[in-house]
C-alpha cells in the first residue's frame, strides 16, 4: 500500500512537470505613424507630390496660414565633433594667416595657449589663439565639407565647427533627410523646411547645431546628390515665415494619416496657431502608416518598471490630442500605478509614435 502510495505520487510529480505552463499574458499594441507629428509628414509630403501638388501647396497644407518668404545666406556653424584633443583635415588653402598646400594634412590641437596648428609632421606652425580657421573644401575623417573649419579650444579639447553659407548647410540636410529619388516637389519642400527650421532654431555660443537629430542630420559635400541641390537651387533662400518671422517647422516621417497640435506632440509644448492637427490624405505611402507591436507580461512589467506597484494590469489613456496621439496614460499595476505622459510611453516602450492603443488578452 505504502509503495503504491508512493508510485502514485511520483507518476503526479512527474506529470506535473511535464504538463504544459500555464499561458502568459501578451500585449499587442495597434499604432500608427513614425515620429512626433508636427509639422510636415516627409511621407506625406511624398504623397502629395505624386498626386500633383507642388511643394509651395505642401507647405501650405502643413504649416496654417503661412507664406514664403526670403532669408539672408549665413553664415551657419554645425558642430562635427567635440572631446577630441586633435582634429586632422587637408584641403585647406589657408589657416591661422598662413597659406597651406591643399593636397597636404594639417592638424589643429588644443594646448594652454588655445589652438596649435601643426604639419603632417607635427611640426607647428602657428599658434591661432582660443580658436584656429581653415578654408577651402575640407576634407576631415574621409568626409568633405564646403567652407570652413573652426577648432576652438574647449579646456583640454577641441570643438569642431564647419563654418559655412545656408545654402551650402541645406545642401548637406535634405540628402540626409529623404531619400533622392523622391520627387521634386518634394525635395523642394523639404529644402525649405530645413532652411527654415535651421534658421529658426540657431543657438546661442560657439556654434549654432548639431550634426545629428537634435538639430538636422547633416553631412557635407560628401553626401550631397544632384536631384536634392537641384531642389535646393530651386528654392533658393526660400523660408517658410509667419508674420513675416522664419518658423520652427517641424517635420517627422509618417503621420499615420493626421498631424497633431504642437502642444500636444512635445511634452510641455506650447500652441503654435502654424502648427495645428490637420488630415494627411496621402501618408499612407508610408511602410509604417500603420503598425503592430507585441510585447508578452514580462517584457511589458520590464520595460514600465517604476511606473507600477505589483504586476502590471492595464494602461489606460487618460487624454489624447487633437489626433488620436496619446498625451496622457495611467499605467495600472496591482498595488498601484501613476500617470505618464505618450513621450514617457512611447520612449519606454521604443514605439514608432504616441498614436497608440493597448490591448491585453
Amino acid at each position: 500500500m505504502t509503495s503504491l502510495k508512493r508510485t502514485t505520487l511520483i507518476v503526479l510529480a512527474l506529470a506535473a512537470l511535464l504538463a504544459p505552463a500555464a499561458a502568459l499574458g501578451s500585449w499587442t499594441i495597434k499604432g500608427r505613424g513614425f515620429g512626433h507629428g508636427v509639422g510636415l509628414s516627409q511621407y506625406g509630403a511624398f504623397g502629395f507630390a505624386e498626386n500633383g501638388r507642388d511643394y509651395k501647396q505642401i507647405l501650405g497644407h502643413y504649416y496654417t496660414g503661412t507664406k514664403l518668404g526670403k532669408a539672408g545666406g549665413g553664415p551657419v556653424r554645425v558642430l562635427l565633433d567635440s572631446g577630441q584633443e586633435k582634429v586632422s583635415f587637408s584641403g585647406a588653402s589657408n589657416a591661422c594667416g598662413k597659406d597651406l598646400d591643399p593636397d597636404r594634412d594639417y592638424s589643429f590641437s588644443a594646448d594652454s595657449d588655445g589652438v596649435a596648428l601643426r604639419d603632417s609632421d607635427a611640426d607647428l606652425i602657428a599658434s591661432c589663439g582660443v580658436e584656429g580657421k581653415a578654408g577651402a573644401k575640407l576634407r576631415i575623417a574621409g568626409d568633405q565639407y564646403r567652407g570652413g573649419l573652426v577648432a576652438r579650444n574647449d579646456g583640454d579639447s577641441l570643438l569642431v565647427i564647419n563654418s559655412l553659407g545656408l545654402e551650402a548647410y541645406v545642401k548637406g540636410v535634405v540628402a540626409n533627410e529623404v531619400p533622392a529619388s523622391w520627387p521634386s516637389q518634394a525635395l523642394q519642400a523639404q529644402a525649405v523646411v530645413a532652411r527654415s527650421y535651421g534658421l529658426a532654431t540657431s543657438r546661442s555660443g560657439p556654434f549654432d547645431h548639431y550634426d545629428d537629430t537634435r538639430s538636422q542630420v547633416y553631412d557635407g559635400l560628401s553626401s550631397e546628390t544632384p536631384a536634392t541641390n537641384a531642389a535646393v537651387g530651386a528654392t533658393k533662400r526660400e523660408v517658410v515665415t509667419y508674420d513675416g518671422d522664419p518658423i520652427v517647422t517641424y517635420y517627422f516621417s509618417t503621420s499615420g494619416g493626421q498631424t497633431e497640435n504642437s502642444e500636444f506632440g512635445f511634452s510641455g509644448g506650447s500652441p503654435f496657431p502654424y502648427l495645428q492637427s490637420v488630415k494627411d490624405p496621402f501618408d499612407d505611402a508610408s511602410p509604417v502608416h500603420k503598425w503592430t507591436e507585441s510585447f508578452s507580461d514580462e517584457e511589458m512589467e520590464a520595460e514600465l518598471a517604476g511606473l507600477f506597484s505589483g504586476e502590471l494590469q492595464r494602461i489606460e489613456v487618460i487624454e489624447r490630442g487633437e489626433s488620436p496621439r496619446i498625451v496622457s496614460a495611467r499605467i495600472v499595476g496591482s498595488n498601484g500605478g501613476q500617470v505618464v505622459t505618450g513621450d514617457t510611453l512611447r520612449a519606454r516602450l521604443e514605439l514608432r509614435s504616441t498614436w497608440a492603443s493597448f490591448r491585453r488578452r
